[in-house]
């Protein structure tokens, strides 16, 4: 991996273009890392593009560098979808979508079911969280964070999806563990409940659309940690099928 640090830029990334970085970007580099005018960069738009970059200035409020190589890199291995209900800790659903970005989350979908704690959040701001995620764990790929939605228009959202898997600890119904459901070879969706779970109706329906139920172990986990349970796995799954 690259020891050139990485930014990210909401942008076109084309060969022998000059971009401007955002101020914090600019202030991160000048006054944080204390590079030079000369040094290199990566940037990515978080669409695959990375871009190596020479820097152009070295004035405190701008950054402006010249892009001398850009390239397409593809996504490896199954990409997985999150539908998750948030929970009213505003703290506790950051976390989740840091580490989310860290594990290569293709999407974030904030769930609104019947028992939902939470239906509005500051998207600019959880924007900004996925962001710094992505760059820190050297990705070129930013999670899609989707407008909270209604667990119907959800299920209605993923219906060609080839994986579709809801977790949920209703006493009584079958279950599968979800190291036996997951398929890292593919694309896969899994519907995580509020801290009050899923009600059998929800469930009803979530099967009616072609989900899979399926365990997370013996313990009852909160959300953001069983959100990030099914991430984790998923992840090491696809690296070992790489």
């Amino acid at each position: 991996m690259s020891q050139l640090p990485l930014f990210y830029f909401d942008g076109a990334l084309a060969t022998n273009s000059t971009v401007i970085l955002d101020a914090d970007t600019g202030r991160h580099i000048w006054q944080v890392l204390r590079m030079v005018a000369g040094d290199q960069i990566l940037i990515s738009d978080g669409k695959g593009t990375l871009a190596t970059c020479t820097l152009n200035n070295s004035e405190r409020h701008t950054c402006k560098a010249t892009i001398t190589k850009s390239e397409l890199r593809t996504r490896n291995g199954g990409q997985l979808h999150i539908c998750v209900a948030f929970t009213k800790n505003n703290s506790r659903n950051e976390w989740l979508l840091e580490k989310a970005a860290e594990l290569g989350v293709a999407s974030i979908v904030p769930l609104i079911v019947s028992r939902s704690e939470k239906t509005h959040m500051r998207a600019d701001r959880l924007l900004k969280i996925l962001q710094s995620a992505m760059v820190q764990s050297q990705q070129y790929y930013l999670p899609q964070l989707f407008e909270p939605t209604k667990l119907e228009a959800a299920a209605e959202m993923f219906k060609k999806t080839e994986h579709k898997l809801i977790a949920h600890c209703i006493h009584g119904q079958p279950k599968m563990p979800l190291g036996k459901m997951l398929n890292p070879s593919g694309e896969t969706v899994i519907l995580i409940g509020p801290e009050g779970d899923f009600t059998p109706n929800e469930v009803t329906l979530c099967l009616m659309h072609g989900f899979k139920p399926v365990s997370l172990g013996n313990h009852r986990l909160r959300t953001e940690t069983a959100a990030i349970t099914a991430a984790a796995y998923f992840n090491v799954m696809n690296d070992e099928a790489i």
